[in-house]
């Protein structure tokens, strides 16, 4: 579904904790199936299971990267930004799962699937149409950032603007193109731009400017986004970041809700981490949930970064947990 994954950049500081990831398995290797145990220690086995589910990041690992529309400055006029205000009030995750689950998994279009959505949900009521004119809203090259722009054009054509969307590859591409004016609008993600632009713009800065509070990363957002000619609507409710999800039939037979959950009930060698290869060294990954959560994976299994290789060893009980994407259509399904 998605070309891009948000494990986010740089590397694990302390040396303790390197040193400590070795013992939870190394990127390369291969868990395998032990029986499950009670005792302490002895994790958590995987559990095959048709519905996936996400632990809740009860500690705020991950960072905000709520959906949030980003607006060519000279091109936000009031009625502009407050169409697109409209598909952020009308969108939270369990609805974006659901479009994604629309596209990604019932094989119908993004426009399609957008129109469906538009009108269960009531999106162009109260619209006010304003002076119009042409707008073209970009879109990355994967499925919810193109369904995210379908909505946005819908919502702007009631607004009485004469709308094309257009899909821009990757954020290297389309920024710029916004930056320009050749674009006037992207479906965005607030703490990767943010922390995209902060690179971009403070080049060598190691200022965190995405953080687990939406207010502060909006904030750090709009002030980057002052310097590079962009503002910004509404962020949504919606989330599309790193999680981590077991079956349904594992969090049963544990009694697994969060992540706390997780590594009280399933550290220890039993249990099997999947994700992309460079998932131990990540923040957002393996070395983050020791930090964070203290969680000790007996072994870890390089996949994809929450892809079909990683669900399909969660679906088929190859590992116990995997790396996915928070908004990811199959967590409707199933």
């Amino acid at each position: 579904m998605r070309a891009r994954t948000r494990l986010a950049a740089g590397a694990v500081g302390a040396l303790a904790v390197a040193t400590f990831l070795a013992g939870c398995g190394e990127s390369g290797s291969s868990g395998t199936e032990a029986p499950p145990s009670a005792a302490a220690g002895a994790g958590c086995a995987p559990v095959a299971g048709k519905k996936l589910v996400v632990l809740e990041d009860d500690k705020k690992l991950q960072d905000t990267d709520n959906v949030i529309p980003a607006i060519n400055a000279k091109a936000a006029t009031p009625e502009l930004v407050a169409a697109l205000d409209k598909v952020s009030a009308a969108i939270d995750t369990p609805k974006l799962i659901q479009l994604n689950k629309a596209v990604d998994v019932d094989r119908k279009s993004s426009k399609v699937a957008a129109q469906e959505f538009a009108s269960a949900n009531n999106l162009t009521s109260g619209i006010s149409k304003g002076a119009g004119g042409p707008i073209t809203v970009g879109a990355a090259n994967f499925s919810e950032s193109q369904t995210l722009g379908e909505l946005y054009s819908i919502a702007l054509t009631a607004a009485g603007f004469t709308v094309k969307v257009q899909t821009v590859g990757n954020r290297e591409l389309y920024e710029p193109a916004l930056e320009k004016g050749e674009l006037q609008v992207v479906p965005e993600y607030a703490a990767t731009l943010a922390t995209f632009l902060n690179g971009k713009i403070n080049q060598g800065s190691t200022a965190q400017v995405a953080s687990s509070d939406l207010n502060q990363t909006v904030t750090n957002l709009k002030g980057l986004g002052e310097k590079a000619g962009l503002t910004f609507g509404t962020a949504s409710s919606a989330q599309d970041q790193n999680a981590f999800a077991v079956t349904q039939a594992f969090a049963d037979q544990h009694g697994l809700k969060t992540l706390s959950d997780l590594a009280a009930k399933c550290s220890g060698s039993a249990t099997i981490l999947g994700g992309p290869p460079e998932c131990p060294q990540r923040p957002k990954c393996q070395a983050g949930l020791v930090q964070v959560y203290d969680f000790k994976a007996g072994s870890f299994s390089s996949l994809d970064a929450g892809g079909p290789q990683t669900k399909t060893a969660l679906t088929t009980g190859a590992i116990s947990v995997g790396l996915v994407l928070s908004s990811d259509g199959e967590l409707a399904a199933g």
